[in-house]
């Protein structure tokens, strides 16, 4: 009796675990897509930024310099959100479901019921 009672506390903590990684999946998406607008917001607001100096300095643009210039400070805003995005990838890959076998339990306790 007290076998079972184990088994069947192992399948409700998996279905335990289960819900919590699936909590865990959700917030760490959450977060992903906060960081994505935030990161968004913080590159346009460099970029015009930019443009407004260049615009008060007569400088166009579309100009070859003026162009990298702008492509170098959304790619410095954006590289921390690409780190973060790769950390919550990897999180996310981390998160794993481990059922109980309890088929491999009972067979293994099968030499002492029959024995």
């Amino acid at each position: 009796m007290g076998q079972l009672v184990s088994d069947v506390t192992e399948v409700l903590n998996y279905q335990k675990s289960k819900q919590n990684n699936a909590n865990k999946r959700q917030e760490i998406l959450q977060q992903m897509a906060q960081d994505e607008l935030v990161k968004t917001n913080l590159v346009k607001k460099a970029l015009a930024t930019q443009r407004a100096k260049y615009g008060a300095d007569g400088v166009s643009a579309t100009s070859t310099t003026a162009g990298a210039v702008l492509k170098r400070l959304r790619d410095e805003a954006e590289q921390p959100y690409q780190n973060k995005k790769q950390s919550n990838l990897t999180k996310l890959k981390n998160i794993k479901n481990t059922k109980p076998n309890l088929l491999k339990k009972i067979l293994s306790r099968a030499d002492k019921i029959v024995g």
